[in-house]
């Protein structure tokens, strides 16, 4: 498949060069058949190629037929309306010819996956559609999605499919209820993910109870990240992981829309932000090698931009040769596991695209890094009995050269680096929730706590300084902590406030104003003079009046406890696939890797020995 694709790439080559237009005469005829002249053009790059002439007039003649298919195709449009759509199937169901499918464009995601499903034989439920690198939403239209005639879709399934239909009804069964989980498992991938990504912007989870995510650089210290940017990327991280925990389990189908969740998410990111740390990077590695391992790699159109993107913010956030990273870490050890995964894509791609001169180098550059990591399997085994894992033992032996005694004092000096490291920031994570408290204790809600604390850049007296001088900051907040106030002040709470020396009045209207909150009404008239700021309203818009039980919230106590533990369900879900290893993407043995190095050499020494041939 893969030299068939380098012939392919090299024949469009050939002919661009020679400004040959096949679905034109000599080359087809007015009945649009295949005309003699193809022989004699098949002949010729045959003969340049060192390649079978059947072989290479078969690739031409495919070639021709595809381009008369999309000049068919484009008039079709200009005159119906109707679109072509070049559909890619998974592995088990392509056929070398490329699939069209027609359709109008105001259709809706639903109708287009319903039409795949019938032409080409799916269950309509079980199949995801990518195009333009993201998932078809069924809801809204195609336009409206930015599809367009001659767009490419990819078909992913959600089942273990074989080759032969099923003709048991229980293994039929079967196979629904395993795709029926997968899709659950999407599901639930995306609702854990909310739950934690909400939990990391509001940063005031209690690190010792409740399961949480955070963000850290290359040292493992977290990141300060503005809170409207954080949730956007702690989903992309999370989706990333979740893509990666497939991708290890080489489950590509389902790996590939958790990666492209991920990429969206991404880009909701300022730059600068992905410049201080190499996720996105990784991800676009992660994204190319799951089209790749897809075999579906031609649907990928900006591959190419993938790559340079990824070397570009390896660049941005190692340095040049690597030397910021080496002045963090002391070593750049362990990231040529990237390099080499980039350098083998490159190569990948060079090659599908004709490339072989760029491909046999880049492909080269992969193999010398393969050697530079390979690890004797004996080392390992060597640490493995001082207690280390054996993703500690790769990573250490690839950080010292693969030298055994620097190996085990290096994984034994990162632990008690981590360790502490992480003792500071559960302890930073502590302190900041215990300011929240303190602020809380005097009667503002979680959220105007946190967003006083944010303003204040942490410091408590300042932002309870902010919380006085600016009480509409916390006055309209929605949680209901503020809200459940009484609305009508007890003759209690107005003593109270009138024994602390303020007018009746004012006391009164304090009282309405924040809801018969005696400690916040005291504060803000003792800070401002005995009055109330010119800026507050007389009575709380928009108040809630006490709330009462009734039978149903008695009722909903079920519905509720239900809900907490299907959300403890899906956030359990993701932590089991978050490594507990911060370079987990640094480790591989390296296996797939070896094996596709080899095979795509053996591919480009062919070209190079033919070239040599002619």
């Amino acid at each position: 498949m893969a030299q068939k694709k380098y012939l392919q790439a090299k024949l469009t080559q050939f002919l661009r060069e020679d400004r040959i237009q096949l679905w034109k005469p000599p080359y087809t005829d007015e009945s649009k058949k295949v005309g003699l002249a193809l022989k004699g053009l098949a002949k010729k790059y045959s003969d340049k190629l060192e390649c079978c002439e059947s072989e290479v007039e078969k690739i031409i003649e495919e070639i021709r037929c595809k381009a008369i298919e999309r000049g068919t195709g484009n008039e079709n449009y200009r005159t119906t309306g109707i679109a072509t759509i070049e559909v890619f199937l998974p592995p088990r169901l392509r056929k070398d010819r490329k699939n069209l499918l027609e359709t109008q464009l105001h259709v809706t995601g639903r109708e287009l996956r319903s039409k795949i499903a019938e032409t080409f034989g799916f269950q309509e439920n079980y199949i995801k559609i990518v195009i333009n690198k993201k998932q078809l939403q069924l809801g809204k239209t195609l336009e409206e999605q930015g599809v367009t005639h001659n767009v490419k879709a990819m078909v992913l399934e959600l089942k273990q499919s074989e080759e032969d239909m099923r003709k048991n009804f229980q293994l039929e069964e079967e196979e629904q209820n395993e795709a029926e989980l997968k899709e659950k498992r999407i599901e639930r991938t995306k609702r854990g993910l909310e739950i934690l990504a909400k939990r990391a912007a509001e940063t005031v989870v209690d690190p010792e109870m409740t399961p949480y995510l955070d963000i850290a650089n290359q040292t493992g210290r977290s990141i300060k990240i503005p809170p409207e940017e954080r949730k956007a990327l702690m989903l992309a991280m999370g989706y990333h992981e979740k893509g990666r925990a497939f991708l290890k389990r080489k489950e590509y189908g389902i790996a590939l829309p958790c990666l492209l969740d991920a990429d969206k998410y991404f880009c909701e990111c300022c730059r600068e932000l992905l410049d201080t740390v190499d996720n996105y990077a990784v991800l676009q590695l992660d994204i190319v090698w799951c089209y790749f391992r897809l075999e579906q790699l031609e649907c990928l159109d900006d591959a190419e931009k993938k790559l340079n993107l990824a070397q570009k913010c390896f660049k941005n956030c190692y340095g040049e040769n690597h030397q910021r990273l080496v002045h963090i870490k002391g070593n750049c050890g362990k990231e040529k596991v990237l390099f080499l995964r980039l350098y083998l894509l490159q190569g990948i791609r060079n090659y599908h695209s004709g490339n072989d001169v760029e491909a046999r180098e880049c492909l080269n550059k992969a193999q010398q890094l393969f050697k530079e990591l390979y690890i004797d399997p004996s080392k390992v085994d060597n640490l493995l009995q001082l207690g280390f894992t054996a993703q500690e033992a790769r990573l250490g032996l690839r950080a010292c050269d693969g030298n055994v005694d620097h190996a085990a004092t290096h994984i034994t000096n990162r632990r008690e680096e981590l360790a502490q490291i992480r003792k500071e920031e559960k302890e930073k994570k502590r302190r900041h929730l215990e300011k929240i408290r303190s602020l809380k204790g005097m009667g503002y809600s979680t959220h105007a706590a946190q967003q006083a604390l944010h303003v204040a850049s942490g410091n408590l007296d300042e932002a309870l300084k902010i919380l006085l001088s600016n009480p509409l900051m916390w006055l309209n907040d929605s949680n209901p902590e503020t809200n459940n106030r009484q609305e009508s002040p007890s003759q209690e709470n107005i003593d109270q406030l009138v024994y602390m020396g303020f007018d009746t009045l004012v006391a009164e209207a304090a009282l309405r104003v924040f809801r018969g909150n005696v400690q916040l009404a005291a504060q803000t008239l003792a800070h401002n003079g005995g009055s109330l700021p010119a800026e507050l309203p007389l009575s709380p818009e928009g108040s809630l009046s006490s709330p009462a039980t009734s039978p149903s919230d008695s009722a909903g106590t079920s519905s509720a406890s239900t809900d907490e533990d299907m959300e403890t369900e899906a956030v359990n879900e993701i932590l089991e696939d978050i490594p507990e290893h911060e370079e987990d993407y640094l480790d591989s043995t390296l296996e797939d890797e070896e094996i596709t190095i080899a095979e795509y050499l053996s591919y480009v020494e062919n070209t190079k020995s033919a070239a040599k041939e002619n």
